[in-house]
């Protein structure tokens, strides 16, 4: 499963930080390096520029953020030389594009040098507190019961609580219809207001409304228990064996950067987000560090585009 093959790479990590300290490609780095990332102030933003601080303040030379949006970030990345000076952050936008839309100007597995598996954020399953649904189980027998019924809220198209959603319809056979929203405020208003019923919510998003009982938390999406909702069952082990969902973002390089190159960037990205100041700060919104070999994050690209590509053709998800 996914989280347990990123438990073992993180061990693996340590382990090669520990053995080995910084690679060394020639004089790489000697300038400042940036970091292609999406629109400010999101997730990928945010997490971008905790790990440019800590390997400015290591590698003592200027680590920069570069918003773009999307499509236009990825093939920026994709045609930059691959001397280690750019480099991306990106979530699961990069390798699910091609399922989402036509004529996509990259290849996210030919194209790009997987660098590290960054970071990881559970999404939880809630719902309003009207529903008569106190369970995974009791919300997909409530959906059987009444098809088409029960609408859940999704921002925007193709992004993880949306797959997510999918995902559970998919393998549970129920009948839920979707409710599209630009941004996450105006999702979590309309569920509070029980215009929607129920949610695949961000932890960083949610959390506040179910500890003020305004909405009801049911599971985590994750394989395994998140120590970020320490008591929260997982969906899998309470009513849908298989299911797993979960927001992560790894960080790229152009497919031609060197393997001494990627080495560097790998141990120093890694040792960043080891750091327990950072850690404690990317789990105040609800997103685990994870750090992993670059095999692994390649591992994960064609293993979630193999899993979750099949969800998005069967469901006929485009891109807006």
């Amino acid at each position: 499963m996914l989280m347990q093959r990123i438990a073992g790479a993180m061990l693996g990590a340590s382990l090669l930080i520990a053995g080995t300290g910084l690679a060394c490609a020639q004089d790489y780095p000697h300038k400042p390096i940036r970091i292609v990332t999406g629109g400010a102030g999101g997730g990928t933003d945010q997490a971008s520029r905790l790990i440019a601080q800590g390997m400015s303040g290591n590698l003592g030379i200027s680590v920069l953020v570069d918003n773009r949006s999307g499509i236009l970030g990825s093939e920026l990345v994709a045609k930059s030389s691959g001397d280690g000076y750019t480099i991306m952050l990106s979530g699961s936008n990069l390798w699910l594009a091609p399922f989402l839309q036509d004529k996509v100007p990259y290849d996210p597995v030919a194209d790009f040098s997987p660098i590290t598996l960054a970071v990881s954020a559970p999404n939880i399953l809630v719902v309003h507190p009207s529903v008569p649904a106190h369970s995974v189980k009791e919300l997909i027998s409530l959906a059987k019961a009444r098809p088409g019924v029960l609408n859940y809220a999704s921002v925007g198209t193709g992004g993880s609580n949306h797959i997510a959603a999918e995902l559970f319809k998919s393998l549970s056979g129920v009948d839920m219809v979707r409710i599209s929203y630009k941004a996450g405020g105006i999702a979590f208003g309309e569920l509070i207001a029980g215009q929607v019923q129920v949610m695949f919510a961000t932890m960083g998003g949610s959390t506040q409304y179910v500890k003020a009982g305004r909405l009801r938390a049911l599971a985590v999406t994750t394989a395994q228990p998140s120590p970020l909702v320490p008591g929260l069952a997982t969906v899998a082990n309470s009513g849908l064996p298989g299911y797993e969902a979960a927001t992560i973002q790894g960080i790229f390089a152009p497919v031609k950067t060197p393997a001494a190159i990627i080495n560097t960037l790998n141990q120093e990205i890694v040792r960043v987000l080891n750091k327990p100041d950072i850690r404690e700060k990317f789990n105040n919104v609800g997103v685990e560090t994870v750090g992993s070999s670059a095999t692994l994050l390649a591992a994960t690209v064609k293993s979630e585009m193999t899993r979750l590509g099949k969800v998005i053709q069967a469901a006929r998800i485009r891109a807006d």
